[in-house]
């Protein structure tokens, strides 16, 4: 006999209805499902997985292959690709937004066929970066173009700089970009000829020499070994050369490490050897600081140089795999050295360790080395706490050596020519060589090496040319956004590691910024802060609200400057790396030596 429903109590009901909620719940799978469309497509990009599967650590090189090839990155592809690498959809979506190279799309939505970064760094903002910005849309005046912001390329001596996808175009005109959006392929090879002559053109006097011996032509592989390359890092994997005594001659040379924190090269070496192998290697060729481009400059010219300084440096440290760390805006570059490391491995003069060509996707905090030891195990590039330190525990927890570009450039010198040729050069007291980046109003930008311990007024006047035509000498940043500013009067101070420190800035890595009488040292102070804001990873609040509050500050006509000084405390005092703790020194500056701007 059929129950009534009327007769079956409300709470039977309820929960029946629950029930069958629950199974229909079963029955469908939770989260966004993958297209079998989208895995083929992210498999024909990434290819076959290897015996154990896609490497974790290689999550951000397959971004990159998946953003090249679709100019963004869809999320139908991320879901397929958190699949193929059996990884959280979470993790694979949390780095993917962390950069600032990728652009994560949701549904059909439309893209631009090409992008043109234009950038709003210091030096470029002086050569006109800001009226670029403003006519360019309009000029190309199409929505397959899409133009933005960028901060700074590394290309300041080229300023007003720009990048059409991953093109550089230096010294840009509204003409140029035009005419490489309209016919990039063919304007391509024009552009790249185009930053060789003004490399050529900009080329530093070097020391020691003459005063118009030029830095050399790109040197590639065959030419390199013609000229006793790699002799060296042969000899020391041999036997036939002492690795202890090429340790104690980096110690004796002075060398410090050249990416602005200044540690002791040689020390840095014999602490990381005396820790439990396997040992690892990371080199940072991120150079994201505004105003810096000397690492650049030398890997355009002579990349072997670089490279056999780090062969040397793994054999006396004990290395068994080295990771180089390339900025993404450096395209040029990176076609390159793939193309001479190809060369290497195939004709080594010596059994080699491990190499890994790994590629930023813009983010300036991954100059920070745990910042940048993040990124290379495929992670959002977020800085360490300390202690551990990266020398014992570093990259996939195991004791790492990282170095800067620009000091493995010189390790192969200071140990031919002895310890004493490097230490040798100097001025005022002070020991070594320094690769400046100058840019701003000089008649000669470029990269300039020099005695450390030369003073502004001498690098101008005997390796830039003098000011440029019109300006007078106002200002100064002698180490990039994170330096400080300070006024011509302090031109005859010493610049090197710890000279400026007693005046509230330092040299970090020598990115010289000059500032004519026509410019202020507030609106360069602002071009930073906003740049600080933009690049914070987010992790810690002092430095990720700080800097957009003391931006918006800066702005009035009229500083508050008690609320600055409380927002710049709190910054240095709590913020986990060198961007927060930095930040506050342009703002510093300016309150000390231009009040009157303020």
């Amino acid at each position: 006999m059929p129950v009534s429903l009327d007769a079956v109590p409300v709470v039977a009901i309820a929960t029946l209805d629950d029930m069958r909620e629950r199974i229909r719940r079963k029955s469908r799978l939770k989260g966004r499902q993958v297209e079998e469309l989208s895995l083929t497509e992210v498999r024909a990009l990434i290819g076959p997985p290897p015996e154990g599967g896609h490497r974790r650590d290689l999550l951000i090189e397959y971004l990159h292959q998946l953003n090249d090839s679709w100019r963004c990155l869809h999320e139908r592809h991320l879901v397929a690709l958190a699949q193929v690498m059996k990884i959280p959809m979470a993790e694979v979506y949390e780095v993917a937004s962390f950069y600032h190279h990728f652009e994560v799309v949701s549904g059909d939505t439309q893209v631009a066929r090409l992008t043109v970064r234009v950038c709003d760094g210091l030096a470029c903002e002086l050569a006109g970066a800001q009226d670029l910005l403003a006519r360019l849309p309009a000029l190309l005046g199409s929505p397959d173009v899409r133009v933005i912001a960028a901060p700074c390329l590394g290309r300041c001596e080229q300023a007003p700089a720009v990048l059409v996808q991953q093109r550089a175009l230096p010294c840009a005109t509204p003409e140029a970009v035009m005419s490489m959006v309209n016919r990039p392929l063919a304007h391509t090879r024009q552009a790249q000829a185009a930053i060789t002559f003004i490399a050529s053109d900009y080329a530093e006097k070097s020391v020691p020499g003459s005063a118009s011996e030029l830095l050399p032509a790109f040197t590639d592989y065959a030419a390199y070994r013609s000229h006793g390359g790699y002799a060296l890092a042969a000899a020391l994997v041999n036997g036939e050369e002492d690795a202890q005594a090429v340790l104690v001659a980096m110690e004796n040379s002075g060398l410090r490490g050249l990416g602005g924190a200044g540690f002791p090269a040689g020390r840095k070496w014999r602490i990381v050897q005396a820790e439990p192998g396997p040992r690892l290697m990371a080199i940072n060729i991120d150079e994201g600081e505004p105003g810096t481009f000397k690492d650049r400059t030398y890997l355009e010219r002579d990349p072997h140089r670089f490279l056999e300084g780090m062969l040397i440096a793994a054999q006396v440290v004990g290395i068994e795999a080295c990771y180089i760390y390339l900025r993404d805006e450096y395209h040029d570059c990176r076609e390159m050295l793939q193309a001479e490391l190809a060369k290497l491995r195939a004709d080594p003069p010596c059994p080699l360790p491990l190499i890994e060509l790994r590629r930023g996707a813009g983010a300036y905090i991954c100059g920070e080395e745990s910042a940048m030891i993040e990124s290379i195990e495929g992670k959002r590039g977020e800085p360490r706490m300390r202690p551990p330190y990266i020398a014992q525990v570093g990259l996939f927890d195991r004791p790492t050596l990282a170095h800067n570009f620009e000091t493995l450039y010189w390790v192969r010198d200071i140990v031919e020519k002895g310890p004493q040729w490097f230490g040798g050069f100097g001025r005022h007291g002070r020991k070594g060589l320094r690769s400046f980046s100058v840019s701003g109003r000089v008649r000669l930008p470029g990269v300039k090496l020099a005695p450390a311990g030369i003073t502004l007024l001498e690098l101008i006047d005997e390796y830039c040319g003098g000011m440029a035509e019109g300006h007078t000498l106002y200002a100064y940043l002698p180490g990039g956004a994170s330096g400080g500013i300070f006024p011509a009067s302090h031109a005859h101070v010493p610049l090197d590691f710890d000279t400026l420190q007693p005046h509230g800035g330092f040299i970090g890595s020598a990115a010289v910024i000059v500032l004519g009488h026509q410019d202020k040292a507030r609106d360069a102070a602002l071009n930073m802060m906003r740049f600080f804001a933009h690049e914070s990873c987010g992790q810690c609040t002092p430095c990720r609200v700080g800097t957009v509050k003391a931006a918006r500050l800066m702005q009035a006509p009229v500083w508050d400057n008690t609320t600055l000084e409380d927002l710049s405390v709190v910054m240095t005092d709590a913020s986990i790396c060198g961007l927060g703790q930095a930040a506050p020194n342009p703002v510093r500056c300016v309150q000390k030596y231009f009040a009157h701007e303020i």
